[in-house]
């Protein structure tokens, strides 16, 4: 019995010993659980920067982005789609995965995911994946939850789903409507390589269909190339947290 305590107080103290030295050199220990993380943007030089949409009402905002982004030649971005949408909206979504754009999950009822327990987080997510893929014939891989509304448990349950949970690095506040210029000089202000812009292309944006080329050309002239955010995740080490 005293052996067996020696032995639990020796264990005992060389823990504490390593979790002292990886202090000091200011490293994680492998043995410590890592924080889970959602991806706000990309650490890279290159100065690209990925465009994503938040769709999840209305069908007289998305259609006239679309042709914003036609217009100008844009052929990398990313939407996020909410599951009824894309029920009640087929032929926009299909336009959108026609035009070459990758499409993520927006979740089905539009609640934040921390208020409810994994249950019910997997029951959404399973019911927009399916809507997506029913009508687009895409398998999700990516999501931003409604609102953006995250903690680590969330982000844990849509990791064991299979899901990168992505966040944005410049709010264009488009959603706000504050005005088109406030929402261009928002975004181009605030710009950085590797950066994730969130914009909507719901109608409760009523002033991104207007913003959007202006954005579109402000970004261009500071060196700027459109990537979607699967190939931003590619070029670089990314820099994550959780807030």
């Amino acid at each position: 019995m005293r052996q067996g305590r020696r032995m639990f107080a020796l264990t005992a103290v060389i823990a504490l010993f390593m979790w002292v030295l990886y202090a000091v050199s200011g490293q994680t220990p492998a043995f410590a659980a890592e924080k889970p993380q959602a991806v706000y943007k990309v650490d890279t030089d290159k100065k690209v920067v990925a465009l994503t949409f938040d769709i999840s009402w209305g069908n007289k905002v998305p259609e006239p982005v679309l042709d914003a982004l036609e217009r100008e030649k844009i052929t990398k971005a990313t939407f996020f789609l909410s599951g009824p949408w894309t029920l009640r909206h087929p032929e926009i979504a299909k336009r959108i995965h026609r035009m070459g754009f990758e499409i993520g999950n927006h979740g089905h009822l539009h609640k934040d995911f921390s208020n409810y327990p994994n249950s019910w987080i997997v029951q959404q997510v399973g019911l927009s994946e399916k809507a997506i893929q029913q009508v687009t014939g895409v398998k999700t891989k990516l999501i931003r939850t409604p609102n953006g509304d995250i903690n680590p448990r969330v982000i844990q349950c849509l990791n064991d789903l299979g899901y990168t949970v992505i966040q944005w690095n410049t709010d264009s506040l488009d959603w706000k409507n504050p005005g088109v210029q406030a929402i261009r000089d928002r975004v181009l202000k605030r710009v950085v390589p590797g950066d994730i812009i969130l914009m909507h292309a719901s109608d409760s944006s009523k002033q991104i269909v207007e913003a959007l080329p202006q954005i579109i050309a402000g970004l261009r002239a500071q060196g700027y190339q459109f990537v979607t955010v699967s190939e931003l995740l590619a070029l670089a080490d990314v820099k994550s947290s959780v807030q």
